[in-house]
């Protein structure tokens, strides 16, 4: 739903009992540990690996596990590295995600789902809210995930599939060989190692460097990168069931401020404000702010700064033997920041037409179109939607948005269709709703084809 405002920031988890009140039984804790032995994590440093694969997937995040497990599943060898120590670790997200676009991907897991949100609650600067229920939204209300456990589960699907996973292991280079990636150079505890294969897939998030090499423009400017600070909070008094969102100049200027609960007096409080709005006031000096003013008796337990980009998906996603994915290709949704389910759907294709294309010999760029295809049909046309939200409110002033809260304030969205809400915007601000006609444009033709 394209009013809700929920921007991604950075949180890392410090323990597998982070999620939830820090007064949880020592029984509940025991039974989200489990998954954490299981998955490779500290200890695990891996076998060497070999010099041929038919795919190699760089970063274990959502999307690359889900790229080299459908991958697997269809019997390709497939070898899914991971720079850092632990996957999962750090964690660049808010946490939160829809219920019904996760069980796509993989059966929910009570050890990393910390809390089972019914909507959230939207509060203009004036402090006049709108709550929703989950079903309507967004794609980042629903669950709110451990991470660090979540990621670990992914990767552990991979591998049960039979995925090759290797942590520690750093992709240094691209082989290029007539025009066409077919494998990596990687630096493995120490050690480097040439590792060839017929696909590459690079999956290794916001500050890929695999589709740099691979000649694809992934640069940034301020403007296209949310500025985020999150703090995991305890003492934080809300409702569990309902995640809360704060909009305004004064507050967040282009951006917002997150409350996403974790489980009794847990929770993560963070914020995201456009690059090129973080002068001399930082995104962590408006936090620090809010937290002064609503959750003066909460306490910080652990603070992480990250960015995510917001300027929609790179121009183009595959060359001959490669396929980006995930934060990779920017599949982020511009205007709430969430990328999760983006990553895994995106993932997901990756592997489908990396099988094709190795089934068929013909891993050129014409043949992995399909890939690039199939996500902008999807994806793309959500992420071309949201930025067109974004765009406008960047642009609205404080009285506009409190003018859009007061037309908005006690409607059943339940209830509401499309002239419901049109009529509600028309009455609240004229302006908007003109800017907006390309949104409801576009949102009606999908309906109709569907």
């Amino acid at each position: 739903m394209w009013i809700l405002w929920c921007m991604c920031g950075r949180v890392s988890v410090g323990s597998p009992g982070a999620c939830g009140d820090m007064d949880r039984s020592g029984y509940e804790l025991l039974q989200m540990w489990p998954v954490c032995q299981d998955l490779p994590g500290r200890s695990y440093q891996g076998d060497p690996m070999k010099d041929k694969y038919d795919i190699i997937v760089v970063g274990a995040g959502p999307a690359g596990s889900v790229a080299a497990k459908t991958a697997a599943e269809k019997g390709l060898s497939v070898l899914l590295i991971e720079k850092r120590q632990e996957i999962g670790d750090p964690v660049r997200c808010a946490e939160g995600v829809g219920k019904q676009a996760l069980k796509k991907y993989i059966e929910p897991d009570p050890r990393w789902i910390c809390t089972d949100m019914r909507g959230s609650r939207i509060f203009s600067p004036d402090g006049t809210s709108i709550q929703m229920a989950e079903e309507i939204a967004g794609g980042e209300v629903g669950y709110v995930l451990e991470r660090k456990i979540f990621d670990r589960a992914l990767a552990y699907e991979s591998a049960k599939a039979g995925a090759e996973v290797m942590v520690k292991t750093r992709a240094t280079g691209l082989i290029i060989e007539n025009g066409s990636v077919c494998g990596i150079k990687a630096m493995h505890l120490g050690q480097e190692y040439e590792v060839r294969s017929k696909i590459v897939i690079g999956a290794d998030g916001m500050e890929s460097k695999v589709g740099r090499w691979a000649g694809i423009d992934t640069s940034l400017k301020p403007s296209d990168m949310e500025t985020c600070v999150q703090y995991l909070m305890s003492g934080v008094n809300i409702d569990q069931e309902y995640c809360q969102f704060y909009v305004g100049k004064k507050i967040a200027p282009c951006g917002y401020v997150w409350i996403f609960p974790k489980g009794g007096n847990m929770a993560n409080v963070g914020i995201g404000i456009l690059g090129s709005e973080s002068g001399e006031k930082r995104a962590v000096d408006y936090l620090n702010e809010f937290v002064k003013e609503k959750l003066s008796d909460a306490s910080i337990i652990e603070i992480d700064y990250g960015g995510v980009p917001v300027s929609g998906t790179v121009e183009r996603t595959i060359t001959n033997g490669l396929m980006l994915v995930g934060d990779a290709a920017r599949q982020s949704d511009p205007l709430t920041g969430g990328g999760i389910i983006n990553a895994m759907e995106a993932g997901e294709i990756a592997g489908e037409v990396a099988y094709n294309a190795i089934l068929a010999g013909d891993v050129s760029v014409e043949k992995l179109q399909e890939y690039e295809d199939r996500w902008r049909e999807t994806i793309g046309k959500a992420i071309d939607n949201s930025l067109i939200v974004k765009d406008i409110f960047v642009k609205i002033t404080d009285e506009e948005l409190n003018s859009l809260a007061h037309s908005l304030k006690g409607v059943n969205f339940n209830k509401m269709g499309l002239t419901d809400l049109l009529y509600a915007l028309f009455k609240a601000n004229k302006k908007l709703l003109w800017d907006l006609r390309v949104l409801f444009k576009n949102v009606v033709k999908n309906e109709l084809e569907t």
